[in-house]
């Protein structure tokens, strides 16, 4: 094994990480291997042609290696490899351990009294929590609670990413934002909320989509990470991420009424793929806008969220690494079980497949988007307007609701019956495959799921009502009631 000594001006890249051991034959094997472990370096090391930069020198026990065979240089076992990058002085406020705490003011100090009175906490431990970041994807269910209990609790730095606007279906359990924020962008009602609790922290926006092109940067200007996002392809992504850099994760899930929460942190124990290796089908994958949610569940898990993230923060009591918290709002019950490292994971692992970030949408299946529908060949859709002028001449089509029950006591679709999606490979029997179809539901998305599967069964007459009941009540129908 090869020890590498990184020094503080490069450890904003590598989460504090100081010295790292990997297996190397040479210094080229010994920067590769690093650069696997934190992506992030790549563009300070190296440059295109593969060369060491100018302004960073590399010594081997203490000999610099443009006096030996350069990147060929080999490496013994027990070697020790040093990068020393130009410095020109000052503090790297992207490394909050790396300087001196910040002073809390007279005012800081007596708006956080009662975390001042806890030993555990302490005037250390607020100037602590002063000079942490922590980056919270996602401003919604719970996003809104963790991101308001960071910054009432006087996390010095939080980061939002979301590229959403607010809804008036959001205020039910969105807690962060309010009436007069509806139609402004998340991010930007999130923030005048944040600084209205305190106006002692600095708020960070990223109006936008987080992606594989985006992700590393926003990423590594934070100590942790808080997941607060609905869909499937964002949550692999931002675990890749995570471990790539050398970030904890502050994971969080919820479902009608249940709740999950853990804290991946593949420096110290297993990551979000070392509990799902595979994403689930598209179709067990529903968001909130199709399967509801208990209004007060995403405040209760946002909160623990917040809680873990804290606790990281202060290194203070035992974090959820290792361990995944299960919460019921029904039952009232908490249980919690072990999440082993499996030293087969492909991105954690002893031999890791995956060392940069990828196609997190093919890789899923689906729309890595909250309000996106699956993606059908154009073929198989009819848009509201087609659909009501077809109807209105005269024209013989089945319509089927696959919405559940009780949507229907909300809102019903003129002449469709309805075959519940969860009910459809039960009943496809009371199907006739030369009879023309159209399904729908709420948004769009269950209706493409039954027409895909249908057409793997060897239906060919089937199609999918664009956008569901609110685009026919956009485009067609504005009495109809949208939900």
């Amino acid at each position: 094994m090869v020890t590498i000594r990184i020094p503080g001006p490069l450890r904003r890249y590598t989460n504090g990480t100081a010295r790292l051991q990997v297996e190397a034959q040479t210094v080229r094997d010994a920067l590769q291997a690093l650069q696997d472990r934190f992506p992030a370096l790549a563009e300070r090391l190296l440059d295109e042609q593969g060369n060491v930069k100018p302004f960073v020198n590399v010594y081997v026990n203490g000999e610099d290696i443009r006096l030996l065979q350069g990147l060929e240089t080999p490496l013994a076992d027990g070697a020790t490899v040093t990068l020393m990058p130009a410095v020109a002085g000052g503090d790297d406020p992207s490394s909050p351990n790396e300087k001196p705490l910040p002073p809390l003011s007279r005012e800081e100090i007596r708006r956080y009294s009662r975390h001042l009175l806890l030993p555990e906490v302490g005037l250390e431990g607020q100037r602590k929590l002063k000079a942490a970041s922590v980056l919270v994807v996602g401003t919604g269910g719970l996003g809104s609670p963790a991101a308001l209990y960071l910054a009432a609790a006087g996390v010095g730095r939080i980061g939002l990413v979301d590229y959403d606007v607010v809804d008036e279906t959001n205020l039910q359990r969105q807690i962060v934002h309010g009436t007069s924020t509806v139609g402004v962008p998340k991010v930007e009602s999130a923030k005048q909320r944040l600084l209205d609790i305190n106006p002692y922290i600095e708020v960070e926006t990223y109006n936008v989509l987080l992606t594989s092109e985006n992700a590393m940067d926003i990423i590594a200007r934070y100590d942790v990470v808080i997941d607060g996002t609905d869909n499937i392809p964002t949550r692999y992504l931002l675990n890749d991420a995570c471990v790539f850099l050398g970030k904890p994760l502050v994971y969080g899930a919820i479902f009608r009424f249940e709740g999950q929460v853990s804290v991946f942190d593949a420096r110290r124990g297993p990551c979000y793929r070392c509990l799902f290796p595979d994403p689930p089908p598209p179709h067990l994958t529903p968001t909130c806008a199709e399967a509801g949610v208990f209004g007060v569940l995403p405040g209760v898990i946002g909160a623990i969220q917040a809680t873990e993230a804290i606790k990281l923060i202060l290194g203070i009591g035992e974090p959820l690494i290792g361990r995944l918290l299960l919460y019921d709002a029904l039952e009232m019950t908490f249980d919690t079980v072990r999440i082993p490292k499996n030293p087969q994971c492909k991105v954690c692992g002893e031999n890791p497949e995956i060392t940069e970030l990828i196609d997190y949408e093919a890789f899923c299946g689906v729309p890595a988007h909250d309000h996106a529908v699956a993606e059908l060949d154009p073929s198989l859709e009819i848009t509201p307007k087609e659909l009501h002028e077809r109807l209105q001449r005269g024209e013989r089509i089945r319509l089927i609701d696959v919405r559940e029950p009780h949507e229907l006591e909300i809102v019903r679709f003129p002449g469709a019956e309805n075959i519940p999606w969860s009910q459809l490979p039960q009943r496809v029997g009371e199907l006739d495959p030369d009879e023309e179809m159209v399904f729908i539901c709420h948004q769009g998305t269950r209706s493409a799921h039954a027409v895909e599967m249908l057409r793997s069964l060897g239906f060919r007459k089937v199609k999918n009502l664009k956008g569901g009941l609110e685009a026919w009540a956009e485009e067609v129908d504005p009495e109809t009631l949208v939900y």
